[in-house]
């Protein structure tokens, strides 16, 4: 009998041990697994760039793997829809601007997604600026010049703009009213492409932000020469507002948020936005992102929200204005 409980204690044992191993197994993959960052344009623009900055210091942050995940397509959509789609655990995030998640579902019949509903803020990290961008090859050395020679060579002219139904393209559209030009949007699919065709004068000027075009500014491969809103820019102190050049209507600025799928709870929101707080006071992550034309603060989720409606809000209101019907 002894012997029989001796056996029996001891096979007990063991199967506990398992089970305590196999728990610390899992509970150690639960807390290293990786955490993706949705990007939805391609490599080397100015998103992903912010992306992987980001993504550096919140793996040691976290203490867990965090990866970006280059999306690409219709402007961010599908970003957005693999963010949808994605489980609510708190290991799926997309990192956006205004257009995905603002600007889409004012212009877009069915854009398969509704921020409002399927996700929900982690935090805001920045705001930024659009801008008006000449290639090298084009002869104007500021946006008047440039103007000037539009209307010289019969008024028409093309600008890129690195997504379709954009605020760049409705930038584009009131710029042509407000100076009487016939100027054309080309849509690409993303910042990257365009500012290709841009450095190879393919195109002679674009529409973009200015994490965009800033690196090609200073390098001397084009030249921004009119930031959208009522100030100039900390790193572009010497270009000229929208406001100063008379072009109303684009007072509202633009922001960079993470966003996560609806019903990822609470704890693992807090836990991201205090990483991403954090993260984004660090020297060396606040100087990268200020040098890219950023104005980089923290917005807890609440006020990204609040910020995002109050932005669809200003939007529709152009967009209505501009006669662009939803597609």
């Amino acid at each position: 009998m002894q012997a029989f409980r001796r056996h029996f204690l001891s096979r007990t044992l063991r199967a506990a041990l398992a089970l305590g191993a196999t728990f610390g197994l899992g509970l150690a993959a639960a807390q290293t697994q990786t955490t993706r960052i949705l990007v939805g344009f391609p490599a080397g623009g100015g998103t992903d760039a912010i992306a992987r900055i980001l993504s550096e210091r919140l793996q040691a942050e976290l203490g867990a793997p965090v990866v970006v995940d280059n999306k690409p397509g219709a402007g961010g959509q599908l970003a957005a829809q693999a963010l949808k789609a994605a489980p609510a655990d708190g290991h799926t995030l997309f990192l956006s601007h205004d257009h995905s998640v603002s600007i889409l579902p004012l212009t877009m019949k069915n854009p398969g997604f509704d921020p409002a509903k399927d996700f929900v803020p982690v935090g805001g990290f920045a705001t930024f600026v659009n801008a008006v961008a000449l290639s090298g090859g084009t002869p104007a050395r500021d946006f008047k010049a440039w103007v000037d020679g539009v209307k010289a060579a019969g008024g028409k002219a093309t600008m890129g703009i690195p997504a379709p139904a954009s605020t760049p393209q409705f930038a584009v559209q009131v710029i042509g009213k407000q100076f009487g030009l016939d100027l054309v949007a080309a849509p690409y699919r993303g910042s990257a492409p365009m500012m290709a065709d841009m450095l190879g004068n393919t195109i002679p000027a674009g529409v973009g932000s200015v994490p965009d075009f800033i690196e090609n500014h200073k390098a001397g491969k084009l030249r921004v020469v009119a930031v959208m809103g009522t100030q100039r820019q900390g790193a572009l102190p010497e270009v000229p507002t929208f406001t100063e050049l008379g072009i109303k209507g684009f007072e509202e600025v633009p922001y960079y948020g993470l966003f996560a799928p609806a019903g990822t709870p609470k704890a693992a929101l807090d836990k991201l936005a205090a990483a991403l707080q954090k993260v984004i006071v660090m020297p060396d992550v606040k100087d990268r992102l200020t040098a890219m034309g950023l104005t980089v603060g923290f917005m807890s989720g609440a006020e990204l929200g609040k910020r995002e409606v109050a932005y669809r809000e200003v939007w529709a209101k152009i967009i209505q204005a501009s006669g662009y019907q939803p597609q």
